[in-house]
C-alpha cells in the first residue's frame, strides 16, 4: 500500500481500559540493578521471563494493528523490547542460546507477520541517543543503540537496502555544538544496514525544520508538526510549503513519516475544536513554550486532523499523542469524514 497510513506509538490502551489488557498487550522491562544482584543462571532465566512476555507483547499488538483497515497498518515498536541488549551486563546474557533463539524465532515470525499485513514498522531510541557528541562515551553509546534498533528490524527480515516495507529508526538532530557536521560523522560510523534505516525529525529545541534540511541528501526528515509549531512559534506547515518537496526527496522514493500531536486538553481549555490553535494568544494567556510542547491525550482538535489529512497526500503519520490507539481512531473519524480514507470501522 502506498497511503496514506496512520498508527499509534509503542503502547496499546484497551479501549474498555481493562488493566489485564494492558498488562498483556504492552512490555515490561528489567533493570541493569535486577540482573546484576543475580548469579549468571538466574539472569538469564529473569531475561527470558522479561523477553517471552515482551515478544508476545509485540505479536499481540501486530495482530492489534492487523485487523483495521490498511491505511491504520502502521506501528512503532517500543524501544525497550529487549531490555538491557546494549549494556554489559546483558550482552553475554543475549548469546546465550536459549535466549537467542527466543529472541530470534519471535522476530522472525513478527517481520513476517508485518509483511504479510502490510504493517510499516518504525522504532524510535530516546533522546540521548545523540550522534553528533563530542563526547566519546555518548557516541558510542548512541551507536550501540541505533544498532541494536538495526538488529531488532535484521532479524524480523527489515533490512537489506534503503528502508526496507518503509522500515526506519527515527532519532532527533542532537547537541547544538557539533551540528550538522558532527551528525554526518556519526553516520558514517554505523554499518550500513543502521545508516540506511536512520532518519531524523525536527524538534522543539535544538533543531527545527530549516536546521535539519541540509541533512536531506545524507538522511530521510521526518517532519514533526506539532514540533514545528512551538519551534517556530506558530507557524502551521501546509502541504504546499516547498520545504516539503524536499522533505520528501530526501526518503528518495520511499513514502515518508511525519509525526503530529496537539497541545494538551487541559491547557488549552475552551479553545475551539474547530480552530487551529493560536500560539501568539496562548502565548499572551501566559502559556510557555515548556507548556505548549506537552502532547495531548487525545487528538481533540479538529482542525489540526484536517492539516493531517492534507498532509496525508504525500506523508504517514505516527500519532504521538498519550492516548495511542484511542487518539488515532479521532484522527481515523475525521480523515473518514473528509474522504482522505475510507472502508474503516473506528474502534472496530
Amino acid at each position: 500500500m502506498d497511503g496514506p497510513r496512520f498508527g499509534w506509538c509503542c503502547q496499546y490502551i484497551p479501549p474498555d481500559g481493562d488493566a489485564e489488557t494492558a498488562k498483556r498487550m504492552n512490555p515490561g522491562t528489567v533493570t541493569v540493578a535486577t540482573l546484576t544482584k543475580l548469579d549468571g543462571a538466574r539472569a538469564a532465566a529473569k531475561l527470558e521471563e522479561v523477553l517471552r512476555r515482551n515478544l508476545q507483547s509485540l505479536h499481540l499488538q501486530l495482530a492489534e494493528v492487523a485487523r483495521h483497515p490498511p491505511y491504520r497498518r502502521l506501528l512503532r515498536v517500543n524501544s525497550g523490547l529487549l531490555p538491557v541488549y546494549t549494556h554489559p551486563v546483558g550482552l553475554p546474557l543475549y548469546k546465550e542460546p536459549a535466549i537467542r533463539s527466543l529472541v530470534e524465532t519471535a522476530l522472525e515470525h513478527a517481520g513476517r507477520k508485518a509483511r504479510e499485513a502490510g504493517i510499516r514498522i518504525g522504532l524510535h531510541p530516546d533522546q540521548f541517543c545523540v550522534i553528533n557528541s563530542a563526547s566519546p562515551a555518548t557516541l558510542k553509546n548512541s551507536i550501540d543503540e541505533l544498532e541494536y534498533h538495526a538488529d531488532i528490524l535484521r532479524i524480523m527480515g527489515l533490512t537489506g537496502g534503503w528502508h526496507p516495507h518503509g522500515a526506519h529508526v527515527n532519532i532527533h538532530g542532537g547537541g547544538r555544538g557539533e551540528g550538522v557536521a558532527g551528525f554526518r560523522r556519526g553516520l558514517a560510523l554505523l554499518s550500513d544496514d543502521a545508516r540506511n534505516l536512520v532518519t531524523v525529525e525536527n524538534d522543539e529545541m535544538s533543531y527545527g525544520l530549516d536546521d535539519l534540511l541540509p541533512l536531506a541528501d545524507a538522511v530521510p526528515i521526518v517532519l514533526d508538526l506539532h514540533h514545528h509549531w512551538v519551534k517556530s512559534a506558530g507557524e502551521y506547515i501546509r502541504a504546499e510549503d516547498p520545504r516539503v518537496a524536499t522533505i520528501v526527496q530526501s526518503w528518495r522514493g520511499v513514502r515518508p513519516i511525519a509525526h503530529v500531536s496537539v497541545s494538551r486538553e487541559d491547557l488549552l481549555d475552551g479553545w475551539p475544536d474547530q480552530e487551529l490553535p493560536d500560539y501568539a494568544v496562548l502565548s499572551a494567556r501566559g502559556l510557555k513554550a515548556r507548556d505548549l510542547r506537552a502532547h495531548s491525550q487525545r487528538m481533540w482538535n479538529h482542525a489540526v486532523n484536517r492539516l493531517v489529512a492534507e498532509h496525508m497526500a504525500w506523508a504517514d503519520f505516527e500519532v504521538e499523542a498519550k492516548a495511542k490507539n484511542l487518539a488515532v481512531d479521532d484522527l481515523e473519524r475525521d480523515a473518514l469524514g473528509l474522504g482522505v480514507v475510507s472502508g474503516g470501522t473506528v474502534g472496530a
